[in-house]
């Protein structure tokens, strides 16, 4: 079989091409405390439509290592991606974020730590306007059940976890984005404003709740696809 010049240049142009420069067509979302994946169905359905291949970090909010290591595990074998978190999952990504496959980050109504913060610390200087987290017994932390529906079903997160600090900060040598909700009481949106501000992310602001991804999930899909083209 004879194989031409041009193919054969195109062929290995392509097998050459450097790992930085391989297309994002993957994402991968992790999702934040007292929560698991599913609350991702709206803006995986709009990634998905769009060509998107979806990996959901089911982290277990047991510890902080343990839920880098989680999400780390699905970097293994997702390929060069977008990393995406939302609230305390800002935390994981910022920390497992400088793994090879991730090429950029989106943070939705999240932490954005620097190397030494934790998340109980970033929230103790710029208080959110609730205080429905109380401890539930065993070093674990809830949501009070009596503040909302998806309070109920909630996984409750250790307090090792609120409590430890980054090692990384993946957005300091990566591009980032972020999310900031308007009407957050859970995440106070000044302190998502400064720790976006300080990343130098790409930010928009949208009207809504802590759940923001839920409520726009539209417009937050359109970001992580602005992340993701970034990078091609």
């Amino acid at each position: 079989m004879k194989i031409s010049a041009l193919a054969l240049t195109a062929t290995l142009g392509i097998a050459l091409a450097p790992a930085g420069q391989a297309a994002v067509k993957s994402v991968v979302l992790v999702h934040g405390a007292f929560a698991d994946g599913s609350g991702w169905k709206r803006v995986v359905d709009i990634l998905e439509r769009d060509g998107y291949s979806v990996y959901i970090a089911q982290i277990p909010e047991t510890t902080f290592e343990a839920d880098v290591a989680a999400t780390k595990f699905i970097l293994d074998r997702s390929g060069p991606c977008v990393l995406v978190g939302h609230s305390y999952g800002g935390m994981v990504i910022t920390e497992a974020g400088v793994h090879a496959s991730v090429k950029s980050l989106v943070y939705v109504a999240a932490f954005q730590p620097s190397v030494g913060e934790s998340a109980g610390e970033l929230n103790g200087k710029t208080p959110p306007a609730s205080n429905d987290i109380a401890p539930v017994g065993g070093g674990f932390l809830q949501v009070k059940p009596e503040s909302y529906f998806m309070a109920i079903s909630q996984v409750p997160i250790s307090m090792e976890a609120f409590g430890a600090k980054a090692t990384a900060a993946a957005w300091s040598n990566k591009p980032s984005f972020a999310v900031v909700a308007k009407q957050d009481r859970m995440i106070n949106p000044d302190l998502e404003r400064f720790m976006a501000s300080r990343a130098k992310s790409d930010t928009i602001e949208l009207p809504g709740s802590h759940a923001v991804y839920v409520s726009h999930a539209k417009e937050v899909a359109a970001l992580i696809e602005k992340a993701a083209k970034s990078r091609e």
